[in-house]
């Protein structure tokens, strides 16, 4: 049972008066309690034609791979996020791209958002959610150790897509968007 965070009353379920969906509502004060998704955000950071990665300290999915991210925080911008994420968890300072991709993950509650970013220097270190970090060539990728499907289809899309030349001439691009199922855990 959860409790209302303003009269520590029970909440129940319920369609409040000008709304089309259930919320969490106090039955006593009558706040509205929202759950909403959170936010996702990190950056594909490139150096040269390789891609860093970092192996994850932390759970879930301790010792597999990822692209650095992790939960906005309150008071930043995505993209803001996107860069303190990477310099946290890969020691590395990035400038920000534009969106690259946007996925949602319904059933983690979360959608997550991941930017182009250019490593300013080869310069990086593990940051305490990392066990290591390193850059990796596309035929280097350890494919089979990659945390979440989220960061799998984004190196796959990066990678296509850089192979059709999309990133050459700065071509215009959509942000790739699709998705995550629960079937797809990896």
């Amino acid at each position: 049972m959860k409790f209302c965070s303003h009269c520590a009353a029970p909440i129940t379920m319920k369609i409040p008066a000008d709304d089309s969906r259930e919320r969490h509502v106090c039955e006593s004060c009558g706040v509205i309690h929202y759950f909403n998704p959170r936010n996702v955000v990190g950056s594909i950071p490139v150096f040269g034609n390789r891609i860093l990665l970092c192996r994850r300290a932390i759970e879930p999915r301790h010792g597999y791979w990822t692209l650095p991210a992790g939960f906005m925080e309150l008071g930043e911008s995505t993209s803001a996020g996107a860069a303190r994420e990477t310099q946290e968890e890969a020691g590395a300072i990035v400038e920000i791209g534009p969106l690259y991709s946007l996925l949602n993950v319904p059933h983690a509650e979360q959608v997550h958002l991941f930017y182009l970013a250019t490593m300013t220097s080869p310069d990086f270190y593990a940051g305490e959610e990392s066990l290591e970090v390193a850059l990796f060539h596309e035929q280097d990728i350890p494919w089979n150790d990659i945390a979440f499907p989220t960061v799998k289809q984004t190196l796959e899309w990066f990678f296509a897509d850089r192979a059709a030349g999309l990133f050459d001439l700065d071509t215009e691009f959509s942000v790739r968007s699709r998705d995550i199922l629960p079937s797809e855990k990896i």
